[in-house]
């Protein structure tokens, strides 16, 4: 299903804020839509990647409205239109990962684990060529019988495990499935760990019918890895965080923040660009470089006071860059906290949580910014964050101000070299007849915890 351009297209479930969308936009792929419940998360969205008019625009059908809507809503109010999309090129997405990930509190009953089912029907209605789904790592990590487990309390009778009950629905609607657990983002330009569990599927018809050669979607991806970096300039062993971060430190000077209603908080300018991964983040969407002494989109610092600022800066001289604290540790600094680490500025950041006070900045006594969460993720500067940018309490289940959309996002580097990889396989499946022989090494999860 090629556009008039002859890109191919793709549909973006449980798109967050748009880093999945935007990394597959970038190498060449053409987005029809996507679906996004959160009205926070659609806000930013929309403006960065549905409003505008470029490469980094979905198509957008008429049928369907720009607005927040969850997938249950779309396949029971639009599926004949969707029936029309039937063997679209790509169906990437990634179900929310709360209910999995052991930041949280990984609990086999969260209601949001129940959305890989929605993903699952989605995938049968629409019967794409190629599927995409990025998680945890621990997405392919059973649940226990005391999984949730603060009492001990038997929930299961069974085992459950995400990854395996994907791999079997999947197989069963026609697809081979291949599986690397984890893939690191910080292999791929990204300034952060964050290793990854990515499920590739690809319709076994088109693998007996159209593909030749030996493409497994993992060696593809490693094989183009140093010419991604490469063309970007970035080097293989790995972007420090300083190397990400240090043109955006509150030492470069700050402004009364330009957002409405903000002015009792400082904002951040520009310093000078260091090193390649500062000039790429600061290239604008239109190419133009953002220069030094401009304010700096979402780079609002937080108002702290003075027992948390010397708290942090305890932490900056006492403790371990790159290490978290123990639980001794913290409760010697009089915190209540599960999570407190010392950035370090020498190597690639901690995985981000969408909890900004986890991490202490490496020189500066205070959380990152918003912005600083986006440049340590790959998001380019040109893209700006909408709605508010914390929440707390019990609105924290159901809202996604911008901290929570950030952490929670797919890297855009790391979508785009995995959408680069994908697109040599759906070219081939265009031009090619005769069949694939198939390496198993990606068959079942390689499950690496």
């Amino acid at each position: 299903m090629l556009n008039g351009d002859q890109s191919p297209q793709f549909i973006d479930l449980f798109a967050g804020c748009g880093g999945l969308s935007l990394g597959l936009m970038r190498s060449g792929w053409k987005g029809l839509f996507a679906i996004e419940k959160s009205p926070m998360a659609f806000e930013t969205l929309q403006f960065n990647l549905i409003d505008k008019a470029d490469q980094f625009s979905y198509s957008w059908p008429d049928w369907l409205p720009k607005k927040a809507l969850s997938i249950q809503q779309v396949m029971n109010k639009y599926r004949q239109q969707l029936i029309k999309l039937q063997g679209v090129d790509l169906l990437a997405g990634g179900p929310p990962c709360q209910g999995f990930s052991v930041a949280g509190r990984r609990n086999v009953n969260d209601a949001r684990n129940r959305l890989v089912k929605d993903y699952l029907s989605f995938v049968k209605l629409l019967q794409p060529k190629v599927i995409l789904l990025e998680n945890v790592r621990t997405f392919a990590t059973s649940f226990g019988k005391t999984e949730r487990g603060t009492k001990g309390i038997p929930i299961l009778k069974n085992q459950y495990n995400a990854d395996d009950y994907v791999q079997k629905k999947l197989r069963a609607l026609g697809y081979t499935v291949f599986v690397k657990n984890p893939v690191m983002a910080k292999d791929f330009g990204v300034p952060q760990l964050r290793p990854r569990y990515i499920l590739i599927g690809i319709k076994t018809e088109l693998l007996a019918d159209y593909l030749h050669d030996n493409i497994e979607p993992f060696h593809l991806l490693e094989d183009i890895r140093q010419t991604f970096l490469n063309s970007l300039g970035l080097p293989k062993v790995g972007v420090s965080l300083a190397q990400a971060i240090s043109d955006l430190e509150i030492s470069h000077g700050t402004v009364d923040c330009v957002e409405p209603s903000m002015k009792r908080f400082r904002q951040g300018i520009y310093g000078p660009t260091i090193g390649a991964y500062q000039e790429l983040m600061r290239r604008g969407r239109d190419g133009s470089v953002l220069t030094a002494g401009k304010v700096v989109d979402s780079h609002r610092f937080a108002n702290h006071n003075a027992t948390t600022s010397s708290r942090f800066q305890k932490i900056i001289l006492n403790y371990t860059p790159g290490k978290q604290l123990t639980q001794d540790q913290v409760r010697s600094l009089g915190l209540l906290k599960h999570r407190v680490a010392l950035l370090s500025a020498a190597d690639v950041c901690n995985t981000l949580t969408s909890l900004p006070d986890d991490l202490v900045h490496y020189s500066e006594p205070r959380i990152l910014t918003v912005r600083e969460y986006a440049r340590i993720q790959s998001f380019p500067d040109w893209f700006e964050f909408k709605s508010q940018y914390t929440t707390g309490g019990k609105r924290r289940r159901d809202q996604v101000p911008r901290y929570t959309q950030v952490a929670n996002a797919v890297p855009p580097l790391l979508a785009s070299a995995v959408g680069e990889a994908l697109l040599k396989i759906i070219k081939k499946s265009i031009t090619s007849e005769k069949p694939i022989a198939i390496n198993m090494q990606y068959m079942v999860s390689d499950k690496v915890f």
